[in-house]
Protein backbone atom coordinates (compact mmCIF):
# COMPACT_ATOMS: atom_id res chain seq x y z
CA UNK A 1 0.00 0.00 0.00
CA UNK A 2 1.00 3.52 -1.23
CA UNK A 3 1.76 5.32 1.86
CA UNK A 4 1.43 9.67 2.48
CA UNK A 5 4.60 11.22 3.09
CA UNK A 6 5.13 15.11 4.22
CA UNK A 7 8.82 16.61 3.75
CA UNK A 8 10.24 18.78 6.48
CA UNK A 9 13.48 20.81 6.07
CA UNK A 10 15.54 21.26 9.36
CA UNK A 11 18.62 22.89 7.76
CA UNK A 12 19.30 26.41 8.91
CA UNK A 13 21.46 27.47 6.08
CA UNK A 14 18.47 26.78 3.54
CA UNK A 15 15.76 29.48 3.73
CA UNK A 16 13.49 28.75 0.83
CA UNK A 17 13.25 25.43 -1.28
CA UNK A 18 10.39 22.41 -1.84
CA UNK A 19 9.79 21.66 1.15
CA UNK A 20 6.00 21.75 3.06
CA UNK A 21 7.19 22.00 6.73
CA UNK A 22 10.19 23.69 8.25
CA UNK A 23 12.11 24.09 11.32
CA UNK A 24 10.53 23.33 14.00
CA UNK A 25 10.33 18.99 14.23
CA UNK A 26 8.12 18.52 16.61
CA UNK A 27 5.45 21.13 15.44
CA UNK A 28 5.69 19.67 12.33
CA UNK A 29 5.54 16.18 13.27
CA UNK A 30 2.64 17.40 15.11
CA UNK A 31 0.65 19.01 12.42
CA UNK A 32 1.36 15.97 9.81
CA UNK A 33 -0.19 13.56 11.98
CA UNK A 34 -3.26 15.65 12.87
CA UNK A 35 -3.80 15.78 9.16
CA UNK A 36 -3.46 11.97 8.82
CA UNK A 37 -0.20 11.70 6.40
CA UNK A 38 1.78 8.39 6.96
CA UNK A 39 5.29 9.36 6.86
CA UNK A 40 7.52 12.14 7.16
CA UNK A 41 10.57 13.12 4.56
CA UNK A 42 13.50 14.97 6.49
CA UNK A 43 16.02 16.97 5.25
CA UNK A 44 18.72 17.25 7.90
CA UNK A 45 22.59 19.56 8.10
CA UNK A 46 23.97 15.60 8.53
CA UNK A 47 23.76 12.13 9.54
CA UNK A 48 23.37 13.78 13.75
CA UNK A 49 22.07 16.82 13.83
CA UNK A 50 18.96 15.03 15.22
CA UNK A 51 19.18 12.63 18.33
CA UNK A 52 18.18 9.13 17.22
CA UNK A 53 16.87 8.58 20.38
CA UNK A 54 14.40 11.65 20.11
CA UNK A 55 13.51 10.78 16.53
CA UNK A 56 12.49 7.77 17.72
CA UNK A 57 10.25 9.20 20.56
CA UNK A 58 8.62 11.89 18.42
CA UNK A 59 7.67 8.59 15.57
CA UNK A 60 6.29 6.69 18.21
CA UNK A 61 4.50 9.92 19.84
CA UNK A 62 2.86 10.87 16.61
CA UNK A 63 2.31 7.78 14.84
CA UNK A 64 4.86 8.76 11.91
CA UNK A 65 7.28 6.46 10.12
CA UNK A 66 10.66 8.17 8.62
CA UNK A 67 10.07 6.91 5.47
CA UNK A 68 13.70 9.07 3.96
CA UNK A 69 15.94 11.16 3.98
CA UNK A 70 17.93 13.64 1.79
CA UNK A 71 21.35 14.27 1.20
CA UNK A 72 21.48 17.36 -0.58
CA UNK A 73 23.09 19.21 2.67
CA UNK A 74 26.10 17.63 1.66
CA UNK A 75 26.30 19.98 -1.48
CA UNK A 76 24.52 22.73 -0.05
CA UNK A 77 26.78 22.96 2.74
CA UNK A 78 29.63 21.86 2.24
CA UNK A 79 30.02 21.47 -1.93
CA UNK A 80 30.68 18.09 -2.48
CA UNK A 81 29.09 15.64 -5.18
CA UNK A 82 30.38 12.07 -6.69
CA UNK A 83 31.32 13.47 -9.79
CA UNK A 84 33.79 16.45 -8.69
CA UNK A 85 36.93 16.02 -10.27
CA UNK A 86 39.10 16.38 -6.59
CA UNK A 87 39.44 12.35 -5.33
CA UNK A 88 39.07 13.74 -1.80
CA UNK A 89 35.90 15.80 -2.14
CA UNK A 90 34.55 12.77 -3.68
CA UNK A 91 35.28 10.58 -1.12
CA UNK A 92 34.02 13.00 1.15
CA UNK A 93 30.61 12.81 -0.40
CA UNK A 94 30.46 9.20 -0.66
CA UNK A 95 31.07 9.00 3.78
CA UNK A 96 28.45 12.16 4.01
CA UNK A 97 25.83 9.86 1.93
CA UNK A 98 27.06 6.70 3.53
CA UNK A 99 26.23 8.05 7.25
CA UNK A 100 22.64 9.45 6.04
CA UNK A 101 22.22 5.83 4.98
CA UNK A 102 23.38 4.58 8.13
CA UNK A 103 21.32 7.30 9.67
CA UNK A 104 18.00 6.45 7.73
CA UNK A 105 18.48 2.58 7.74
CA UNK A 106 17.83 2.50 11.75
CA UNK A 107 14.34 3.34 10.67
CA UNK A 108 14.14 1.77 7.83
CA UNK A 109 14.08 4.62 5.27
CA UNK A 110 15.87 5.37 2.09
CA UNK A 111 18.45 8.00 1.37
CA UNK A 112 17.93 10.16 -1.06
CA UNK A 113 21.06 11.13 -3.71
CA UNK A 114 19.70 14.19 -5.88
CA UNK A 115 21.96 17.46 -6.03
CA UNK A 116 25.22 15.25 -4.53
CA UNK A 117 25.54 13.59 -7.90
CA UNK A 118 26.74 16.28 -9.67
CA UNK A 119 27.64 17.52 -12.94
CA UNK A 120 29.38 16.19 -15.49
CA UNK A 121 32.74 18.33 -16.82
CA UNK A 122 32.57 19.75 -19.84
CA UNK A 123 34.69 17.58 -22.57
CA UNK A 124 34.71 15.17 -19.76
CA UNK A 125 31.47 13.48 -19.45
CA UNK A 126 33.08 9.72 -19.61
CA UNK A 127 35.36 10.20 -16.51
CA UNK A 128 32.67 11.97 -14.70
CA UNK A 129 30.07 8.91 -15.53
CA UNK A 130 33.05 6.74 -14.12
CA UNK A 131 33.26 8.51 -10.72
CA UNK A 132 29.56 8.64 -10.33
CA UNK A 133 29.86 4.67 -11.28
CA UNK A 134 32.25 4.08 -8.49
CA UNK A 135 30.87 5.83 -5.91
CA UNK A 136 26.98 4.11 -6.64
CA UNK A 137 28.78 0.77 -6.91
CA UNK A 138 30.37 1.47 -3.08
CA UNK A 139 27.39 2.91 -1.80
CA UNK A 140 24.73 0.58 -3.48
CA UNK A 141 26.67 -2.31 -1.55
CA UNK A 142 26.61 -1.08 1.22
CA UNK A 143 22.87 -0.19 0.61
CA UNK A 144 22.71 -4.52 0.51
CA UNK A 145 24.67 -4.75 4.08
CA UNK A 146 21.86 -2.45 5.61
CA UNK A 147 19.05 -3.85 4.65
CA UNK A 148 17.66 -0.87 2.61
CA UNK A 149 17.93 0.32 -1.35
CA UNK A 150 19.70 3.58 -1.59
CA UNK A 151 17.49 6.15 -3.80
CA UNK A 152 18.84 8.14 -7.03
CA UNK A 153 17.06 10.99 -8.40
CA UNK A 154 17.09 12.21 -12.40
CA UNK A 155 16.94 15.77 -12.25
CA UNK A 156 15.71 18.51 -14.71
CA UNK A 157 18.67 19.47 -17.35
CA UNK A 158 18.64 22.47 -15.60
CA UNK A 159 20.32 21.24 -12.31
CA UNK A 160 22.60 18.27 -13.48
CA UNK A 161 23.83 17.23 -17.40
CA UNK A 162 23.76 13.38 -15.80
CA UNK A 163 20.76 11.72 -16.19
CA UNK A 164 17.26 13.49 -16.72
CA UNK A 165 14.76 10.85 -17.58
CA UNK A 166 13.59 7.42 -15.60
CA UNK A 167 14.82 5.44 -18.77
CA UNK A 168 17.75 6.72 -19.12
CA UNK A 169 19.09 6.77 -15.54
CA UNK A 170 17.32 3.10 -15.14
CA UNK A 171 20.16 2.31 -18.15
CA UNK A 172 23.07 3.13 -16.35
CA UNK A 173 21.91 1.65 -13.02
CA UNK A 174 21.87 -1.49 -15.20
CA UNK A 175 25.33 -1.53 -15.84
CA UNK A 176 26.17 -1.68 -12.57
CA UNK A 177 26.96 -4.50 -10.22
CA UNK A 178 24.85 -3.83 -7.30
CA UNK A 179 21.03 -3.97 -7.76
CA UNK A 180 20.49 -2.36 -4.55
CA UNK A 181 19.84 1.14 -6.25
CA UNK A 182 16.35 2.65 -7.05
CA UNK A 183 15.16 5.24 -8.80
CA UNK A 184 13.38 8.89 -7.51
CA UNK A 185 9.86 9.81 -9.87
CA UNK A 186 9.82 13.22 -9.28
CA UNK A 187 7.32 14.43 -10.65
CA UNK A 188 8.15 17.99 -11.10
CA UNK A 189 11.83 16.73 -12.77
CA UNK A 190 9.31 14.79 -14.92
CA UNK A 191 7.24 17.49 -15.78
CA UNK A 192 9.75 18.99 -17.75
CA UNK A 193 11.67 16.00 -19.05
CA UNK A 194 9.14 12.84 -19.40
CA UNK A 195 7.25 13.04 -23.00
CA UNK A 196 4.40 11.09 -20.80
CA UNK A 197 4.69 10.92 -17.00
CA UNK A 198 2.61 8.22 -16.68
CA UNK A 199 4.06 5.39 -19.73
CA UNK A 200 7.99 6.19 -18.31
CA UNK A 201 6.57 5.42 -14.39
CA UNK A 202 4.64 2.50 -16.27
CA UNK A 203 7.71 1.53 -18.03
CA UNK A 204 10.47 1.65 -15.50
CA UNK A 205 8.27 0.53 -12.43
CA UNK A 206 10.24 -1.84 -10.92
CA UNK A 207 13.12 0.69 -10.50
CA UNK A 208 10.65 3.22 -8.51
CA UNK A 209 11.38 3.13 -5.03
CA UNK A 210 10.34 6.46 -3.66
CA UNK A 211 7.85 9.24 -5.49
CA UNK A 212 8.54 12.98 -5.05
CA UNK A 213 4.51 14.82 -5.29
CA UNK A 214 4.35 18.27 -6.90
CA UNK A 215 2.45 19.87 -9.48
CA UNK A 216 4.08 21.57 -12.61
CA UNK A 217 4.59 24.70 -11.10
CA UNK A 218 6.41 23.13 -7.94
CA UNK A 219 3.15 23.89 -5.86
CA UNK A 220 0.69 21.48 -4.06
CA UNK A 221 -0.56 18.92 -6.36
CA UNK A 222 -3.50 20.83 -7.68
CA UNK A 223 -1.90 24.01 -8.36
CA UNK A 224 -0.71 23.25 -11.28
CA UNK A 225 -2.01 21.97 -14.65
CA UNK A 226 -0.17 17.89 -13.98
CA UNK A 227 -2.53 15.01 -14.94
CA UNK A 228 -2.46 13.16 -12.28
CA UNK A 229 -4.67 10.45 -12.41
CA UNK A 230 -3.02 8.74 -15.36
CA UNK A 231 -0.18 8.95 -12.60
CA UNK A 232 -1.95 7.53 -10.24
CA UNK A 233 -3.21 4.86 -12.54
CA UNK A 234 0.07 4.23 -13.60
CA UNK A 235 2.04 3.72 -10.03
CA UNK A 236 -0.65 1.55 -9.41
CA UNK A 237 -0.58 -0.38 -12.23
CA UNK A 238 2.85 -1.08 -11.63
CA UNK A 239 2.23 -1.70 -7.47
CA UNK A 240 4.21 0.79 -6.57
CA UNK A 241 3.88 0.52 -2.64
CA UNK A 242 5.90 3.27 -1.25
CA UNK A 243 6.30 6.96 -0.19
CA UNK A 244 3.90 9.74 -1.85
CA UNK A 245 6.00 12.09 -0.53
CA UNK A 246 5.16 15.40 -0.88
CA UNK A 247 8.67 17.43 -1.91
CA UNK A 248 6.65 21.02 -3.03
CA UNK A 249 6.35 24.78 -2.06
CA UNK A 250 5.25 25.58 1.09
CA UNK A 251 2.75 27.70 -1.12
CA UNK A 252 0.66 29.89 -0.23
CA UNK A 253 2.02 28.57 3.61
CA UNK A 254 2.98 25.10 4.79
CA UNK A 255 -0.85 24.54 7.02
CA UNK A 256 -2.52 25.09 3.38
CA UNK A 257 0.34 23.35 1.37
CA UNK A 258 -0.32 20.15 3.71
CA UNK A 259 -3.57 20.51 3.42
CA UNK A 260 -3.75 20.47 -0.08
CA UNK A 261 -1.47 17.23 -0.38
CA UNK A 262 -3.48 15.49 1.85
CA UNK A 263 -7.06 16.07 -0.43
CA UNK A 264 -4.80 15.11 -3.80
CA UNK A 265 -3.36 12.00 -1.92
CA UNK A 266 -6.94 11.26 -1.14
CA UNK A 267 -8.59 11.89 -4.20
CA UNK A 268 -5.68 9.71 -6.41
CA UNK A 269 -4.42 7.04 -3.78
CA UNK A 270 -7.29 6.08 -1.62
CA UNK A 271 -9.84 5.57 -4.29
Amino acid sequence: MMQSCVTIALVPQIKSGPWIFWEDLEASMAQASKLGFDAIELFTADATSIDQGQLEELLSKYALKLAAVGSGAGKVIHGLTLTDPNPDIRAQAIQFIQSMMDFGAHFGAVTIIGSMQGNALPDRREESLAYLQEALEYLGNHAERIGVPLIYEPLNRYETNLFNTLDAAKVFLEGLSSQHIRLLADLFHMNIEEIDIAQSIRENGPWIGHVHLADSNRRPMGMGHTSMKEIADALKQVDYQGAISAEAFPWPNPLEAAKQTMLAYNQYFTI
